[in-house]
């Protein structure tokens, strides 16, 4: 490994690159052609003797060591800006960067989202990206097991609940099980996505007979065909129910925990706790009622955990 061969365009290239996960886009942002961004990434990976980035099909994923160096690519510009602005006396113009989920987004982060605050949208799978790369400062999503790379501040967990129709019989009990769903027609998301798969292996394990009414992406839509009466649809309980609609706890399916991601060492970093005040004080006047009281303090990380 030639380290005097790498170079601060290099890296920086390759953070553009990591925004995107694509070639074309990338160096269209560059504004330079495909095949000359191809060969930096190539050099770049050669130089360090690792992969950057795998292929599978037409998707590109960061290896673990791509993950890491466009992370220190972000941190060395990050560096680079702070000690300009401080020879030259001026200000820090660093944005602090955002992301999350279209959920979190339209449920819960409210007021924390306005024109000082760039913004990343994607689900869990991008968001944690994001928090890796250094490209987001803070990301908020739901997570059931807790990474050990990432700092996981608990923020608030919310029930899960059936929406219905308010003529509905089910509206009638204060709060259902998931036996209360037996033979019910349901609204639920694509197969892959992990609320589709938590709620299968519940009604499953419960042995509750089910059938699929259709498959919708986003809440939104979920709550739209269920005003149609088209089916019903268990929603994380942050989804207010819109007029026409009534929503109620079904008490033997698991919380949904919410968490506030940031990188390690990064707790005191103003742009960190800037967003995460920004968050908090979005939760607490949010028009849902969490389970459990927002905390600041660490989730402990289970063992055996990855």
């Amino acid at each position: 490994m030639d380290l005097s061969r790498l170079s601060t365009d290099a890296l920086a290239s390759f953070a553009v690159f990591a925004d995107h996960l694509n070639f074309t886009r990338a160096a269209e942002e560059l504004h330079i052609s495909q095949p000359a961004l191809h060969v930096k990434v190539q050099k770049l990976a050669e130089n360090l003797g690792r992969p950057l980035y795998t292929r599978q099909g037409r998707r590109l994923t960061l290896t673990s060591t791509g993950e890491q160096v466009a992370r220190f690519a972000r941190d060395l510009d990050a560096r680079m800006t702070a000690f300009l602005a401080d020879v030259h006396g001026t200000a820090s113009d660093r944005v602090p960067t955002l992301a999350a989920g279209e959920g979190a987004y339209l449920y819960l982060l409210g007021d924390a989202v306005h024109p000082g605050v760039r913004l990343i949208n994607g689900g869990r799978a991008r968001t944690l990206a994001a928090v890796r790369t250094g490209r987001a400062d803070l990301g908020v999503a739901v997570l059931d097991v807790l990474p050990p790379d990432v700092e996981a501040v608990p923020l608030a967990s919310y029930p899960q609940v059936l929406v219905m129709p308010d003529d509905h019989p089910l509206t009638a009990r204060p709060h259902l099980t998931l036996a209360d769903l037996a033979g019910a027609a349901l609204i639920v998301p694509p197969p892959a996505g992990p609320h589709r798969i938590t709620l299968e292996r519940a009604l499953r394990a419960a042995d509750v007979p089910w059938s699929l009414a259709v498959e919708a992406e986003g809440w939104p839509l979920m709550l739209h065909f269920v005003s149609l009466h088209i089916g019903l649809a268990v929603v994380n309980g942050c989804v207010p129910p819109p007029p026409g609609l009534t929503g109620r706890e079904i008490i033997d399916l698991p919380a949904v925990p919410y968490y506030a991601l940031h990188l390690p060492g990064r707790a005191d970093d103003p742009l960190v706790t800037g967003l995460l005040a920004a968050v908090r004080a979005s939760l607490r006047s949010a028009p849902c009622t969490s389970r459990s009281p927002s905390t600041s303090t660490p989730h402990p990380r289970p063992s055996g955990t990855s």
